[in-house]
């Protein structure tokens, strides 16, 4: 009978420990992993975090085809310049997939330990970067890796319930379709029969969450605004026509509007950036207008702004 009892406990522990090792998959995520203990499914972006140990884990889908041009970038310099020292870099066979993890230190203020995983698939391609910020306290080495390297990918979710994850709602979308999701806290809108945009030759209008980034104090929110609007790689020669602050549903806000030139085409265009302000994070939106068409766009930008509010 003794035999017998240990037997069984023995059992329900191996099929408890099964369950505990199957991975977790953030609402309207592709990527999935086992977390290290503790580490929850975070509601701020897709992955996972513990801010009791300053540490989290992001997830990036993004297309098949973009693995071998993002793997040709990272390296040691392009990391460097990014604030990460590399101390290790290792090719992975995770079943049929490939991938490659790199390990190293965060510089500077938020000094702490980082990884940043890629992963191959038939149908994506998963960016996975994770960080401790805290000591001792923090995560392993070994705890972070077994974690990276428990890594799923599924089937692909609709931009509908990728769009319904979101850290915010949407209310009047003002005729705009979401046509793609990033990194769980950010989504891009158009209108028109193309998903892909090339040239602003639809309007696009973008949504984006912050993401671990503190928030400005007020004195600094408008310099920080316009070096947004300025860090912007598809535009040039952008000409600020208003600029401005203002108190809107219990926040502060900013509102740049600009001419500009877009890069690749030389196509003139005007933006509209509004950035909503929260004591612990903000919600920045961009739209993209061609000129000709800023009569009509401009109005409806505004729609979509007035109607979003972030999520609890």
């Amino acid at each position: 009978m003794k035999a017998f009892a240990a037997a069984a406990l023995g059992l329900v522990l191996s099929v408890q420990a099964g369950f505990a090792a199957e991975p977790v998959f953030p609402p309207a995520s592709r990527i999935g992993l086992v977390p290290p203990e503790e580490m929850t499914v975070s509601k701020r972006f897709s992955g996972f975090e513990n801010p009791e140990k300053a540490a989290a884990i992001n997830f990036v889908e993004m297309p098949a085809d973009a693995y071998q041009p993002l793997v040709n970038g990272l390296t040691k310099d392009a990391l460097k310049r990014q604030g990460m020292s590399e101390t290790s870099r290792e090719n992975l066979k995770i079943g049929t997939r490939t991938g490659i993890l790199i390990g190293g230190t965060m510089t500077g203020p938020g000094a702490g330990r980082k990884w940043v995983m890629a992963v191959k698939d038939s149908g994506v391609t998963a960016l996975i970067i994770a960080q401790v910020r805290g000591g001792g306290d923090g995560y392993s080495e070994a705890q972070m890796r077994d974690a990276l390297k428990s890594i799923a990918l599924r089937g692909p979710v609709s931009i509908e319930e990728q769009v319904s994850a979101l850290p915010f709602r949407l209310g009047d979308m003002a005729g705009f379709r979401p046509v793609r999701v990033m990194s769980g806290n950010s989504v891009l809108f158009t209108d028109g029969p193309q998903d892909i945009v090339k040239a602003v030759e639809q309007p696009m209008f973008i949504v984006a969450a912050s993401l671990n980034v503190p928030v400005p104090p007020a004195e600094r929110r408008g310099q920080f605004a316009h070096a947004a609007l300025n860090s912007n790689q598809i535009l040039k020669d952008i000409k600020v026509e208003r600029s401005e602050s203002f108190r809107f549903k219990g926040q502060d806000w900013h509102e740049i509007v600009a001419k500009a030139v877009e890069v690749e085409s030389g196509q003139p265009i005007i933006v509209m950036q509004t950035i909503r302000f929260e004591p612990d994070r903000y919600v920045r939106m961009v739209g993209l207008s061609r000129v000709e068409q800023r009569d009509r766009n401009l109005p409806r930008f505004r729609n979509v702004i007035d109607g979003i509010d972030l999520s609890p």
